[in-house]
């Protein structure tokens, strides 16, 4: 059977003024991209059970800074070992080509003409004064534009950024994350909830 990319971004409950390990910052809530059935899908912390056979039979997890951030934020929650999985970070790939970070504002903007809609502290506001709704769509706007930026790469082979001499290109090769199987086989790693 097929397996499908998804896309992921989290909340958290605590910034890294309050923790500075990742895995302690809790998540408040999750988004992802369902490739498989073309739609986005929105998990609070206590729904998070219903996300890991998602992950499970994923062919990668892609996100951006979600190697070293979402799924280790995540990982306190699940039984298994989330770095096993087949992940790609754009971030990771970005800073691996050019040297350094970008934000996904900066990227987006660059390359889609769009903008966040917010930022991370602005999440963790809404998530202590209870503004759900408010957290959830922030959330999945972000993974929205995760996506749009990895199909984008996908297609045209090439991301920008901007720097003090304009739009700069970013030569990239994402299509097989959209495309091919990792080759994980099946992964079912969590435990009966």
């Amino acid at each position: 059977m097929r397996k499908f990319p998804i896309v992921i971004d989290l909340e958290t409950k605590y910034t890294f003024r309050e923790f500075t390990d990742p895995s302690k910052l809790g998540v408040s809530v999750a988004a992802i991209y369902d490739y498989k059935h073309n739609e986005g899908k929105i998990f609070l912390e206590n729904e998070l059970n219903k996300l890991f056979p998602i992950l499970e039979n994923s062919s990668y997890i892609i996100g951006f800074n979600n190697r070293s951030f979402d799924l280790q934020v995540l990982q306190p929650y699940y039984p298994g070992k989330l770095e096993k999985f087949a992940i790609f970070d754009i971030l990771e790939d970005i800073k691996g080509k050019i040297g350094r970070r970008l934000s996904l504002n900066d990227m987006v903007s660059a390359t889609l003409g769009k903008k966040k809609t917010g930022h991370g502290l602005m999440a963790i506001e809404y998530y202590k004064s209870n503004q759900w709704e408010k957290l959830k769509q922030y959330c999945l706007d972000d993974t929205f534009l995760t996506k749009d930026l990895l199909e984008f790469g996908a297609k045209h082979g090439e991301v920008y950024y901007r720097n003090e001499q304009g739009k700069i290109p970013i030569r990239v090769d994402w299509k097989k994350y959209l495309q091919e199987d990792s080759g994980n086989g099946n992964v079912a790693l969590t435990l009966p909830f």
